[in-house]
């Protein structure tokens, strides 16, 4: 692996840069660099692991790879492989087994290295890109454009909370500052990046709505949420919050010794990891809390339009799970959740 990438240097540890950091090699460096000018922090740094886990795995320099090595990239990772395996039939283990990654993670990495050889290509540094678009199939020649996926993951449905899980996660927590966070996702749907990164001035109480200034792949909405999180927020702000505090961002670390500054990903974690504890719940992410949100947002009658502009999607295809978590569990009184909206003016409100 030191001969392929001699220089594998993690993006928090190297000089901050566009790219967010380096691997050691020129191509992949370059091709770095040009996603860090058209991407979000957060794809810089998957592009940058998903190649450090390609070129580990295959062990070969950039411009000896094959297709032969692509598929042997997929099997190794479906059976939890640290190498190529052998050219023979190799029983790839279930994830269950352990060791094996899923196969969205697996479509994830061959469209990063996919998109690596296409720039490349481009570039001229490549004749050609070693990632096969898919399978020949028997009907190629009369439709060229559909062959087999190399991968083809199932859809599952988002999985959501129940009015008990909700009841006892809630009570569980220990602050007006926890309760103002989880009711942010619970309530609003929103993402745990975009709670993290709200600010005072994002704050709307008379209209009881949110500005999200820089929600998933930069994009701004404004969210309407229910009464019960201003009220958790104000009595957090008036009672919790720490005076004199030298950043906007609404929610911060009340403990010492980090009082005071911005709450990172992992404090919210540990915030809900806790809580879970407490109220004797196997699961309850921040996702989770969001999926529950919008699935009885759509269960109460909320249009399918009204909840992707309330999710902030950039597709309604993936405002469609939640139609179909509806269909299969049936529908549930939204009270429960004090999530009730009105929906006209909700709608109207969402697609501002």
């Amino acid at each position: 692996m030191t001969g392929v990438l001699p220089c594998l240097i993690s993006p928090v540890e190297s000089e901050p840069s566009a790219s967010g950091g380096r691997l050691g090699d020129p191509l992949l460096d370059a091709y770095l660099e040009f996603v860090a000018a058209r991407s979000r922090p957060n794809t810089v740094l998957a592009t940058w692991f998903d190649l450090k886990v390609f070129f580990a795995v295959v062990g070969k320099p950039v411009g000896e790879v094959r297709p032969v090595d692509v598929l042997g990239f997929i099997t190794a990772q479906r059976a939890g492989l640290s190498a190529l395996p052998d050219p023979q039939l190799v029983r790839a283990r279930a994830p269950e087994e352990g060791g094996g990654v899923s196969l969205r993670t697996i479509r994830r990495r061959l469209s990063t290295i996919g998109g690596l050889y296409a720039f490349l290509t481009v570039r001229g540094d490549v004749a050609a890109n070693p990632v096969p678009r898919g399978l020949p199939t028997r009907r190629e020649r009369s439709r060229p454009s559909q062959g087999v996926p190399l991968v083809r993951a199932s859809r599952t449905l988002p999985r959501i909370l129940s009015a008990a899980e909700v009841d006892a996660l809630t009570t569980a927590l220990r602050t007006h500052r926890d309760r103002a966070m989880v009711s942010a996702m619970l309530l609003g749907g929103l993402r745990r990046c975009e709670v993290l990164g709200l600010r005072l001035g994002d704050v709307n109480a008379g209209d009881r709505q949110l500005f999200v200034a820089d929600g998933k792949g930069g994009h701004q909405r404004l969210v309407p949420v229910s009464p019960r999180f201003f009220e958790h927020l104000g009595a957090y702000l008036d009672t919790e919050r720490p005076a004199g505090a030298d950043t906007d961002q609404v929610f911060l670390v009340l403990k010492r010794p980090n009082r005071g500054r911005a709450l990172s990903a992992k404090g919210l974690e540990q915030v809900l990891a806790s809580a879970r504890d407490r109220g004797g719940l196997t699961h309850g992410s921040c996702h989770e809390l969001r999926h529950t949100c919008l699935t009885r947002l759509r269960e109460a009658g909320m249009a399918l339009e009204a909840v992707q502009a309330q999710a902030g999607h950039a597709s309604i295809e993936s405002t469609r799970g939640y139609q179909m978590v509806c269909v299969s569990e049936g529908v549930t009184d939204l009270k429960e959740f004090d999530c009730e909206h009105d929906q006209g003016s909700e709608e109207g409100r969402c697609r501002a």
